[in-house]
């Protein structure tokens, strides 16, 4: 792959629904999304889920695009690209900014599948033809919440998330499991709660949660550990795992039975590759969450998702549940709470460049 040009849209999209978490409430979301071109005529996308505040993690859309700009964009013109696994090796000396390498090495996977004339799902090693997906519903009213969950849960959706905070855990979850006793069920802190709260998660066991997903600060590994080995149910770590050596750490202690895998958190395709395989040879199960994206990081989800190792339904519910529209043709729907594969070599979606007008703040331009 000889990479010619390389464009940065920076867009701003208003989000179908208020959505709070711990972290607090977005209405909207501001969006890095790569075109990168190469001397051939083809073309990739990938997407930056990096946030515009350092709440989830320490990058943001504003420093995702300065070191774009100023470290990965003139690596990426000036190197000759066998295969998109050697960017993550090539880019090691880069500490850090997982969700900026993602942004860029995406879009080289994209092109490389299109090379094969393979989906990408294929192209990496899936062997799904469609993957079951859940839902995720932020912070609100215990009327809403139900309701929410009635009509996700009506529509086929495999699974349910609910965000919860020190203060609004135990209550909703009641509420939900008394009106819906058999749904599968989660709950996500984003790292609210502290070994002050044991009790409470303790209590979350007897309502046959599926998992407590990362209700701990990333680095407490031995605090995950002690507080694993009292539950019956299995904790899932999110925040906590950047590498692979996160992931192995993990296993050693006993600190997870499950980790959900986002690639901008992880550093991207090649990064997943290698942290799926050994969590598949642990026993740990796998499955991918979501940071809110676009379509074109939707299907990026959609095939990391294909994996063998990938056992729990993702976090990528349709597009209308965020965007309307999308930029992508077509959109990702949802039937019987999964979402087909699409078969079209790379991504399997098109990007739609009006609608990427429609939003877009500012664009920039390289060439090699």
């Amino acid at each position: 792959m000889d990479v010619c040009e390389i464009v940065i849209h920076r867009l701003v999209m208003p989000l179908q629904m208020r959505f709070e978490t711990s972290f607090g409430v977005q209405t909207d979301r501001d969006v890095i999304l790569l075109e990168v071109r190469t001397q051939d005529g083809y073309v990739g996308w990938g997407e930056s889920v990096a946030a515009r505040s350092p709440l989830y993690n320490e990058e943001t859309t504003d420093t995702v695009e300065a070191i774009l700009r100023k470290e990965l964009i003139p690596l990426a013109l000036n190197t000759k690209w066998a295969h998109p696994s050697e960017f993550f090796k090539k880019t090691l000396f880069l500490h850090g900014n997982r969700m900026a390498k993602f942004a860029l090495e995406g879009a080289l996977w994209d092109i490389w599948a299109q090379q094969q004339g393979l989906p990408l799902a294929q192209a990496i090693g899936g062997t799904k033809s469609k993957v079951d997906v859940g839902v995720s519903i932020g912070i609100k009213p215990i009327p809403e919440l139900l309701q929410e969950i009635e009509d996700y849960y009506g529509q086929g959706y495999r699974r349910i998330k609910i965000k919860i905070r020190p203060g609004w855990d135990t209550e909703p979850v009641a509420a939900v499991r008394q009106k819906f006793p058999h749904v599968p069920l989660m709950v996500d802190a984003n790292a609210a709660y502290d070994e002050n709260h044991f009790p409470t998660l303790l209590e979350l066991d007897k309502y046959g949660l599926m998992m407590i997903e990362q209700p701990l600060a990333d680095n407490a590994w031995e605090e995950y550990a002690n507080l694993q080995s009292q539950l019956e149910t299995p904790l899932c770590l999110d925040e906590s795992i950047h590498t692979l050596e996160d992931a192995l750490r993990a296993i050693h202690m006993k600190a997870c039975r499950i980790i959900n895998v986002k690639l901008g958190r992880v550093g991207g395709i090649q990064a997943a590759l290698e942290l799926t395989k050994v969590a598949k040879e642990a026993g740990i199960q796998l499955w991918c969450g979501g940071m809110l994206e676009t379509g074109v990081g939707r299907a990026l989800n959609i095939a990391i998702a294909t994996l063998d190792g990938f056992t729990l339904p993702g976090d990528t519910a349709a597009s209308a549940r965020y965007w309307n529209p999308d930029i992508i043709l077509p959109e990702v729907t949802v039937t019987d709470g999964q979402i087909t594969v699409p078969p079209s070599p790379g991504l399997g979606y098109s990007v739609n460049i009006d609608q990427i007008a429609r939003y877009q703040e500012a664009q920039w331009h390289f060439r090699a």
